[in-house]
Order: structure tokens, then sequence, then C-alpha cells
């Protein structure tokens, strides 16, 4: 296929309204890359769990870029992803780029079962990101002052989804980046200690870290009608393995990740943690 063609054909982003999808595609479109944002909301629309929908989201298209909501880790990815990926190589998109969970043993299935469908993979392992405070999860918590989560003492390096965005942008626009995996951290490691001093610092209010049991933590996502599997997700900071810095956003694009201070600071100055 001719450079040209690969060019003009569509790049599909799944979850393309999303966390990283949505940096994806604004990215894209900024080289001037044509993007077709895969959710239930677009045209045509991406539905994971019906699968009538694949063929046309992949129709023409060149790459795509592969999130699995909620999580890899939860049961039945391995599955969806595995026949995502035979389907969309029969049709002829070769370039496949998994966004997966940096330590998650469930995610590195859905990792094999990805590369198993014989494309031209890139697989962006990262930790978790600096927009769970401003975007998801926790930015009600932040707004009220009060992060109550099953951390203990634990540390993580949180990454930028700008930075992921950019190693994503990549890997799909440049054949070097085939057959890598890249793990993607921020430049230090923070306890929910460290974050709510930073938050406290960038907001200019007092925003309070109170470890809570796992249990209780349960029982409050059923509250809130969320998956209480989420609470699982915290065992990856809890026993540490994960309690380490790594370097791929300096191995895939050649700088450094953005530090967690500078994200706070660049999110209050939007009002979005104003109470």
């Amino acid at each position: 296929m001719s450079t040209h063609v690969e060019n003009t054909a569509p790049i599909l982003v799944i979850g393309g309204t999303g966390k990283t999808g949505r940096r994806v595609v604004e990215n894209l479109r900024g080289l001037g890359r044509p993007v077709r944002v895969g959710s239930r909301t677009g045209e045509p629309p991406f539905v994971w769990e019906d699968e009538s929908t694949w063929e046309a989201a992949l129709d023409g298209a060149s790459a795509a870029y592969v999130t699995y909501y909620p999580d890899l880790a939860f049961p039945g990815a391995k599955e969806a992803v595995e026949r995502f990926a035979a389907f969309a190589v029969e049709r002829g998109v070769r370039r496949l780029v998994l966004l997966s969970g940096r330590g998650e043993e469930g995610a590195v299935a859905s990792e094999d079962a990805l590369k198993a469908s014989g494309c031209d993979w890139t697989v962006v392992r990262a930790n978790w990101f600096n927009q769970n405070f401003s975007e998801s999860f926790f930015l009600d918590p932040v707004r009220a002052g009060e992060l109550a989560l099953p951390t203990g003492d634990g540390v993580e390096p949180f990454v930028d989804a700008d930075d992921i965005a950019d190693v994503v942008v990549a890997a799909l626009t440049d054949d070097r980046h085939i057959g890598r995996t890249y793990e993607l951290s921020g430049q230090r490691l923070l306890s929910f200690y460290d974050v709510a001093r930073e938050l406290s610092a960038a907001t200019g209010r007092t925003i309070t870290y109170i470890p809570v049991s796992i249990d209780d933590y349960r029982a409050a996502l059923r509250e809130l009608g969320e998956p209480e599997e989420f609470a699982d997700l915290f065992t990856l900071i809890v026993d540490g393995r994960n309690a380490s810095v790594v370097h791929g956003v300096r191995e895939a694009i050649g700088r450094e990740p953005k530090d967690f201070a500078d994200f706070a600071k660049e999110a209050a100055a939007t009002g979005v943690w104003d109470a």
C-alpha cells in the first residue's frame, strides 16, 4: 500500500471521547490525519459488547487505537480484544496500538491475544493517570476536599494523559514503534498524602487524604452504582508492584514526562476543582 493511501485512510480511535482517546483524536487531527471516533455516540458507533458495530467502524481504516472499557483486567476483556484484533486484521487493518495497564496480569493476557492476530502491534502500558483526579474517579472527592481511598501508604508514579496520547500518536503514525512495548510513568513516586499536598498547593484549598479499608470502599462503590471490581485495581498501588519510575515516554518520543505538580497547576487554572 502506498504511503499516500495510508495517510488518507482513517485511523479508528476506540474510546475516542475518553481521557486518552480524546487527546489522541485531537493530536491526529492536528497532524491532518483523518480520524474515526470509536464510541457509542460515534458515526458510525462502536460498542465493545455489540460486535455488529465493528465492521462499519473499521471499514477502510489503516490503523486502530485499542482501549477497552472499563479495564483490560476485567473478565471478558481478553476474549473481546482477541476477537476484535482478528476481525481487524481480516479486514486489512494491520496496525493496532493497545493501551494496557502496567503490572496487570489480566492485561498481559489481552496483550498476548492482540499479538496473536498477526497485526503490527505496539503496546503502551500506563500507570494510573494524573487525570483520574481531574476528569473521572477522583474529581468529586477532590472538589469535596477529601480523598477517602483504600491505598494505605502506597506510592505510584502517576502519568499524564497528554504524555500517553503523544506516545500513542507516534506509535500509530511511525513504523519504528512496531513490535515495541512501552511502559509509561511520571517523573516521581507519590503517595496519596503527597497527592493531597500537591492538590492543596495547586488549588489553594485544603485537600485531605484519608486511608480507608477495601471493604468500606467496595460498599461506597456499590452505593454509587459503580462496578465493585474498581476496588481491585487499588491492589496495583497497595502491593507496590508499580512503585518504580519507568522511562517509556523518553524511549518513545525523546522527552521527559510531565510532572504531577505541573499537571496540578494546569488543571487548577481551568477551574475544574473549584468547590
